[in-house]
């Protein structure tokens, strides 16, 4: 199958994709710094350059695209029809740099929240920001909200 789009057109659309203040980080900064979190953005020292630091509770947050790290189970992470064999390659580096950077951060003592960005759709994104600050204050090594959990209505 070919691209609907002329090669430029493709390109500029590629190009204005964003690594760190997507939409999705900045409705998770806004809404823990109203809760009164307060945390350092892409910190290059860490491992994996998380999307939000808060030294304060030795915790780190990524907020992930669906797409790009290949959220199992949801329908936004497909893999295109065009070049297949060079996005499942991408796909698969891009997790193996997630697992180590995850590992890495484990050995510095650092804990460790992932957020989806379909976790933070209008419908479950207050859920979900109240289960990350829950986490924060008294939770464990490790949080991943994916789309539904106990908190969000399925």
């Amino acid at each position: 199958m070919t691209d609907r789009i002329d090669k430029d057109t493709r390109s500029r659309i590629m190009s204005a994709v964003r690594s760190h203040g997507t939409r999705p980080e900045k409705q998770v900064r806004s809404a823990l710094h109203r809760q009164g979190f307060r945390f350092r953005l892409q910190i290059k020292q860490l491992p994996g350059t998380p999307d939000l630091v808060l030294r304060k509770y030795k915790a780190v947050i990524f907020i992930n695209g669906c797409f790009w790290h290949q959220h199992q189970n949801c329908k936004a992470s497909h893999i295109p029809k065009t070049r297949s064999e060079f996005w499942q390659k991408k796909f698969a580096r891009n997790e193996l740099r997630d697992q180590k950077v995850l590992y890495q951060l484990k050995i510095m003592g650092w804990r460790v929240a992932i957020l989806w960005e379909c976790g933070l759709s209008k419908k479950q994104q207050e859920a979900t920001i109240k289960r990350l600050a829950l986490w924060l204050r008294w939770g464990g090594e490790y949080l991943e909200i994916p789309v539904y959990d106990e908190f969000t209505e399925q």
